[in-house]
């Protein structure tokens, strides 16, 4: 038998399960999308309502403004806070600015928000691990600035002081690489024995089931394309994820469109996943070009089963236009 007649391996791609929209991702676009329809446009939305390029553009196109800062919103309107969680102090800015509010916040992060409140009351010193920038980090730290202590990743926990290492206790982003966030508690741990551990799990439960899944796709993949946007905390820790659990390559896209063809070259198996703040359609749209090209052979890995809902923020359940004008003193814009 020839060389050129040597029998190819069969391609396939392995598709990790659960991907894509988390609970509380999913509550905050119908929140923007509720929004719009009931009270019409314009509706203001702080910073990106989830870190997905492809969801924010979908949503400018039904009539949401997306504004960096709460003051950049005209009194009387309606304004949106994102997945991420603000800090109170983003509150009061609304209500000094006439504003009429929506709180999108994912309920799991609010939590966080509480156990911070909770600490803080206790005169605790808080270790929150987490990456420096990062909405939702702003948003706890604010909480009780005072008490709180970013530690970016494990090297972060040597450069710690307290005031009492009796009194301390670690809380986290809810978006970290589960592995990397208990190696940080290690090293706090090892300087503060007596550091005390949050009343339940901070990492979400969406994000832990997509490193899980995507562990397991991981091992089986010569190449795994994750999903999501580059401002994506979740999605990065999914490459991440992937190449420790022994992939050769993997990359974060946004789409098909990025790809590079030259991954594909020697590959039999790619493993696909998305972050919680990626809708399905674009994850569709990979698995069509990768069977264009001969990868149609999909097999779908579930190792977690994923059933969670969370309810709509309240503010909707009020006629927030109405109430709009009345702040700004006349019509909204």
């Amino acid at each position: 038998m020839t060389a050129s007649s040597t029998p190819q391996p069969a391609r396939r791609v392995l598709l990790a399960a659960p991907r894509g929209y988390c609970a509380g991702v999913d509550r905050a676009v119908i929140a923007v999308e509720q929004a719009l329809e009931q009270y019409g446009a314009p509706v203001y939305v702080r910073h990106e309502i989830v870190h997905n390029k492809y969801v924010v553009k979908m949503l400018e196109r039904k009539g949401a403004v997306f504004v960096e800062e709460t003051a950049e919103v005209p009194p009387g309107n309606i304004v949106i806070f994102s997945a991420h969680g603000v800090a109170p102090t983003v509150h009061e800015e609304a209500k000094q600015g006439r504003l009429a509010t929506i709180d999108a916040t994912c309920p799991l992060v609010t939590k966080v928000h509480k156990e911070a409140v909770r600490f803080a009351k206790d005169d605790f010193d808080i270790l929150l691990i987490g990456h420096e920038g990062h909405e939702e980090v702003i948003g706890t730290s604010g909480e009780a600035p005072e008490h709180v202590q970013l530690v970016d990743g494990p090297e972060g926990a040597d450069r710690i002081e307290v005031r009492d290492p009796d009194k301390v206790v670690w809380l986290s982003q809810t978006t970290l690489s589960v592995d990397e966030t208990m190696e940080t508690v290690d090293r706090l741990k090892g300087r503060f024995p007596n550091l005390l551990d949050p009343p339940s799990d901070d990492i979400c439960y969406a994000t832990q089931n997509r490193q899980v899944a995507v562990k397991q796709v991981g091992a089986e993949s010569d190449l795994v394309l994750v999903v999501g946007s580059q401002n994506s905390s979740n999605s990065k820790r999914l490459v991440e994820a992937a190449l420790d659990a022994g992939a050769k390559a993997s990359y974060l896209i946004d789409g098909a469109e990025e790809i590079d063809e030259a991954w594909l070259d020697g590959v039999t198996t790619v493993g696909v996943t998305s972050g919680a703040s990626v809708p399905e359609v674009l994850v569709d749209g990979l698995l069509e070009w990768l069977a264009e090209r001969g990868y149609a052979d999909v097999d779908v890995v579930q190792p977690v089963d994923e059933r969670i809902t969370f309810s709509l923020p309240k503010e909707l359940r009020r006629d927030l236009r109405a109430e709009a004008a009345a702040l700004g003193g006349g019509a909204a814009d």
